[in-house]
């Protein structure tokens, strides 16, 4: 099984809306916000580049407003193309300036997350990590605890995204096992392990300060970065 992914910044993101469909120009209008909506967007441009990309479809403004990310009952993220249902397993997360889209085969559960490196507190760790991930944490290097910290984070989100639950589940219920001992193109594996009686196997990477996580319930391969041809506004649609 394969698992593919794609990466984008606020400014990867084109002028003007003629990538989105109506009902996604009236949701982003709708943003009070300027940075939830640039997180919107950019959250969205990076899901249609992904999926387009996965599909084969040309990177041209109307194939790219007939494909749509829309929240399930659950909040998580599903996509249409043409307004049918595209048999795709799809997720998304986006922030600071970034947003990252894993795609793979419909029928498994899958999860990704980005998070910016960064310490947090002792309150932090006893109130989202279980006392086996807390204890890793104490024996690692001073050096490599901040990472360590935001590796637990990332793949417990990746996890729960799959699960399809987000922060509504107790994060205590993912315990998360990295491992460091080897990486595959830059990606080393992670596995968690849901009370729920699930296991979750995927990948971590880190560069600069900027760590992902994906993860599935089966096991993949090291996630492969999906190639985009240029943005074309003028490029004749294979869906008109």
């Amino acid at each position: 099984m394969k698992v593919y992914w794609l990466e984008q910044i606020q400014s990867d993101v084109p002028p003007g809306n003629d990538w989105l469909s109506a009902s996604e120009t009236a949701c982003q209008h709708a943003l009070r916000f300027a940075k939830r909506r640039a997180d919107w967007t950019l959250g969205r441009w990076t899901a249609k580049r992904a999926l387009a990309a996965y599909l084969n479809l040309p990177a041209q403004p109307l194939v790219l407003a007939k494909i749509e990310i829309r929240p399930t009952v659950s909040g998580a993220p599903e996509a249409f193309v043409d307004e049918r249902p595209c048999a795709v397993a799809i997720s998304l997360s986006h922030g600071n300036g970034r947003a990252i889209c894993a795609v793979a085969q419909s029928g498994i559960e899958l999860g990704c997350d980005l998070e910016v490196v960064e310490a947090r507190s002792e309150g932090f760790l006893s109130d989202y990590f279980t006392t086996g991930e807390q204890a890793l944490v104490a024996r690692a290097p001073a050096a490599e605890q901040t990472r360590l910290v935001t590796l637990l984070w990332s793949a417990k989100e990746s996890t729960l995204k799959a699960l399809k639950t987000g922060l509504r589940l107790d994060t205590r219920s993912v315990m998360v096992s990295p491992d460091s001992s080897f990486d595959v193109n830059g990606w080393s594996p992670v596995q968690a392990r849901y009370t729920g009686g699930k296991v979750f196997h995927g990948w971590w990477r880190q560069t600069d300060n900027i760590l992902r996580t994906l993860v599935a319930n089966v096991p993949f391969g090291a996630p492969i970065s999906l190639s985009l041809e240029a943005y074309s506004a003028d490029r004749a649609s294979r869906c008109a």
